[in-house]
């Protein structure tokens, strides 16, 4: 990646006149050596491989662990009651979000987005905007570059690993690229699709990572719908011309600097947070 902040790509987006998906197109076929349509080719691959995921959820499949499943059934049930508070849109991000952290809770095959502990986040919003807004794949797959822009972005200059920055750095991370995909696919130009991201991450900041059991299950399959939504209203903020007061970059710094304050024990350990509540040491076989 020739990209250590979002800048840069929307210096070279502004530079050269062309999509800042295509600044990230452009970087992958270098980086990786392939043409246009090869690299356009493996990323529609991907988000098959969401959809799929997406479309045989089981709902009937536990995790070995037996703190996951079902779920994401309950949501597609309510998502049909006629009566409820939260429209069409986010009541679709939310299920798909909780199918697809199940799904890899119970093995099933999953694309990790940027992480598997954050898998559920960026399908969930992609697949039910195209759901529900009936745009073609393709417009998809340009989402996803700008995802993947932003991902390798906070990944070079923060952290996308729960281990190393906490939480803030797996459903953060998937949420900032969310909302910078949608704020694309709404029509928002580069300036738009930055600030979407630190509102994103901002709302993020100092996430915790405390796993009941060491297992990516509780609370981390739930935190997917957290992020998934906070990159739809983040993405709308943006939209409507809100801006971040701290710049896209300097949030991304941030987040790499309290990712390194927040103490070992509540990065991934299992030492401290809900992972050893009460409940979470009787619940949990060793």
């Amino acid at each position: 990646m020739s990209f250590k902040m979002l800048s840069d790509i929307v210096n070279e987006s502004n530079q050269k006149q062309i999509a800042f998906w295509e600044v990230v197109l452009n970087d992958d076929c270098k980086n990786e050596g392939l043409s246009k349509d090869e690299s356009m080719k493996r990323m529609s691959d991907i988000y098959l491989a969401m959809k799929e995921a997406d479309l045989n959820y089981d709902p009937n499949a536990l995790s070995s662990s037996g703190m996951t499943g079902g779920d994401g059934a309950l949501l597609e049930k309510h998502r049909m009651q006629p009566n409820r508070l939260i429209g069409d849109f986010l009541t679709k991000v939310m299920e798909k979000a909780v199918k697809m952290g199940e799904s890899n809770a119970c093995m099933k095959r999953i694309v990790a987005a940027p992480t598997a502990g954050s898998c559920g986040v960026i399908p969930a919003v992609l697949i039910t905007y195209e759901e529900e807004r009936k745009v073609s794949v393709n417009k998809i797959v340009e989402a996803l570059y700008v995802a993947g822009g932003i991902g390798e972005v906070l990944a070079e200059s923060a952290e996308i690993s729960g281990a190393k920055g906490g939480c803030q750095a797996e459903i953060g991370s998937a949420s900032g690229m969310a909302a910078g995909a949608i704020a694309y696919l709404e029509g928002g130009d580069n300036e738009t699709i930055v600030h979407a991201v630190a509102l994103a991450l901002k709302n993020m900041l100092g996430l915790t990572c405390d796993p009941v059991g060491g297992l990516v299950e509780v609370p981390c399959v739930k935190r997917n719908v957290s992020g998934a939504v906070n990159a739809i209203i983040s993405s709308q903020m943006a939209i409507a011309g809100i801006r971040s007061r701290i710049p896209p970059d300097e949030v991304i710094d941030s987040m790499r600097r309290i990712g390194n304050l927040i103490p070992e024990c509540l990065k991934e350990t299992s030492k401290e947070g809900l992972a050893i509540t009460a409940t979470a040491l009787k619940t949990v076989v060793h």
